[in-house]
């Protein structure tokens, strides 16, 4: 298969990141971590497949993902821990909400409303 039939591999596990609910790519540029100018050049994976990010994921739809050692979020102050899973989780429904909408989102639109501005 020629390069422009694939979408985004994981450079964790080498596979396909066959939609935007599963990119952590995406959430990164939704939750403001990544610019849109860099989409094209950042490293894609699967949530699951950076799990550091994916532990932050607090909802009934997304099995739990635990991390053992120094960056499990149970060792991490109370505060930022919940202020991370609060975003995280927060970017996660809007991949969700972005995949049912298909096509018809522009990409400026794609963060969450306070991050907008940094597209």
């Amino acid at each position: 298969m020629a390069r422009c039939d694939q979408g985004y591999l994981c450079d964790v596990c080498g596979d396909e990141v066959e939609n935007i609910r599963e990119s952590d790519l995406y959430l990164r540029f939704v939750i403001g971590e990544i610019a849109a100018k860099s989409l094209l050049a950042a490293p894609e994976r699967h949530l699951r497949c950076n799990p550091v990010t994916a532990q932050f994921i607090d909802h009934p739809d997304f099995e739990p993902v635990v991390v053992e050692g120094d960056f499990d979020r149970r060792f991490f102050d109370a505060d930022y821990s919940r202020q991370r899973a609060e975003l995280v989780t927060r970017g996660w429904l809007r991949l969700q909400e972005l995949f049912e909408l298909a096509q018809t989102v522009p990409l400026p639109e794609y963060p969450l409303p306070e991050f907008r501005q940094r597209v």
